[in-house]
């Protein structure tokens, strides 16, 4: 397999060689210091008290001020980073003494004294413990989750700096071997089940891996098929994660993380949808919603190996196999047409507006219908042996 295995990978070694040529200039401006101390972290949410009981002292009614993390205007687009807070973004405010917000209020000021007994004793707890932790107060899950993001970006500190862990949905297999934090050794290649993403990515150490690109899979039910048909041991060395669909912060902190370590292409397998190509924008460019921690979050290298619409045609796929777009993914295609970093892809515009004339889409299993094996024996193989992506 060695000649053969030289052909498969010369495109892939090329595209490596440009990469690094830029790499020096992107890790340079993406470079941040995220090891913010603990004195740091408690001195932070102490004066966001001292702030509360000063305005207490006066017969005022205390207010918090959060940056909107839902706000387009509040987002800027770099090339190098993705799409980040802009500093003068808009805030919301959240006041003690109005009952539309005095509940989001209490539910601040108790996770934030969580974090802070966290960091005092150098300890960690999932969001999930956080909930448990007074589920009468909070109500849902999901109001500690986009509570603890607001205080992240309040206090400008990533999540993990704030030890609170979130539970991961993601998968990674392949060739890569790394030690979590507590000190457990972590072989991906070793079984045949993937190996679920660690929760606590920043304590990931010693990380090796001889694999030449890393594939993301939109879904976990493509990810499954690669694994069984055994798709890391042919295309040998190679890394192939799931966030199982909208990925997680987690798998996104995994991808970026591979990046950094090993500096190798990084490639995104997606439906042909709107919904395919938003998920591949989210690795690549990162989300409004984390767009205050898009340092450590995005991989503006991503490159779209597939399913390209241009593919349905070239491929000839059986028109049975094909979806019409739905009134929602024809707004969804138009509204991500207009995003800030589709100018910079030309290559991306000129796929999504081939997907806007067709008026069809197609999942990445719509392939079984040329042969069941099509996607693992040719598709792929093809693809990064002849450098298809964009």
């Amino acid at each position: 397999m060695g000649t053969q295995a030289a052909e498969l990978f010369t495109e892939i070694d090329k595209l490596r060689a440009q990469l690094l040529n830029n790499v020096e200039v992107i890790t340079d401006c993406q470079r941040v210091d995220e090891e913010i101390s603990h004195r740091e972290i408690l001195t932070h949410i102490e004066n966001i008290i001292l702030g509360i009981v000063t305005s207490l002292s006066k017969g005022e009614a205390p207010v918090l001020t959060l940056p909107n993390r839902s706000s387009w205007a509040n987002v800027s687009f770099d090339s190098a980073i993705g799409l980040q807070m802009s500093s003068g973004a808009s805030v919301s405010v959240i006041r003690s003494d109005c009952p539309s917000s005095v509940t989001k209020f209490a539910q601040i000021l108790k996770i934030l004294s969580v974090i802070y007994r966290l960091v005092q004793r150098n300890s960690y707890a999932t969001k999930r413990d956080i909930y448990y932790n007074n589920t009468q107060l909070f109500g849902s899950q999901t109001a500690v989750d986009s509570i603890v993001d607001d205080i992240s970006c309040m206090l400008k500190v990533p999540r993990r700096s704030l030890h609170v862990l979130a539970t991961s949905k993601g998968f990674i297999a392949g060739d890569l071997r790394y030690i979590e934090e507590d000190g457990t050794r972590i072989d991906c290649h070793s079984s045949s089940a993937a190996v679920a993403v660690s929760s606590n990515i920043g304590g990931i150490k010693n990380i090796v891996s001889s694999a030449k690109f890393v594939l993301i899979v939109e879904k976990d039910a493509t990810f499954q098929r690669l694994l069984d048909d055994d798709f890391c041991t042919k295309l040998s060395p190679c890394i192939i994660i799931t966030g199982k669909g909208m990925p997680d912060v987690n798998s996104r902190l995994m991808v970026r993380k591979l990046w950094d370590t090993l500096h190798i292409p990084i490639f995104a397998l997606v439906d042909a949808d709107p919904h395919g190509i938003e998920i591949m924008c989210i690795y690549k460019y990162g989300s409004v919603a984390m767009s205050f921690e898009a340092h450590s979050l995005t991989v503006p290298s991503v490159m779209w190996l597939g399913l390209l619409p241009s593919d349905l045609q070239r491929l000839r796929v059986p028109e049975d196999a094909l979806i019409p777009l739905t009134k929602r993914d024809e707004s969804k295609l138009s509204s991500l047409l207009k995003r800030p970093y589709l100018t910079s892809q030309p290559d991306w515009q000129k796929e999504m507006e081939l997907m806007q004339q067709t008026r069809v889409k197609a999942e990445i299993q719509s392939l079984a219908a040329i042969a069941p094996d099509f996607l693992t024996s040719i598709y792929l193989p093809n693809k990064l042996r002849y450098g298809g992506w964009i």
